[in-house]
């Protein structure tokens, strides 16, 4: 999912250079969208790993 957030970010400043603004926009807000998300697993992840230690 990281890896996605990434390559939309990508895909965002290349748009952004290239003057697609409507594109960059999108794919910017896409990518902030996989970043939170991967973050919320990530969390979730580790307090379910602490749970099933202790």
């Amino acid at each position: 999912m990281l890896y996605y957030a990434l390559v939309f970010l990508v895909v965002a400043i290349i748009a952004g250079v290239l003057g697609f603004g409507g594109i960059a926009g999108t794919s910017a807000g896409i990518a902030q969208i996989l970043f939170f998300l991967f973050l919320v697993f990530l969390v979730i992840s580790l307090v379910a790993g602490l749970v099933r230690r202790g």
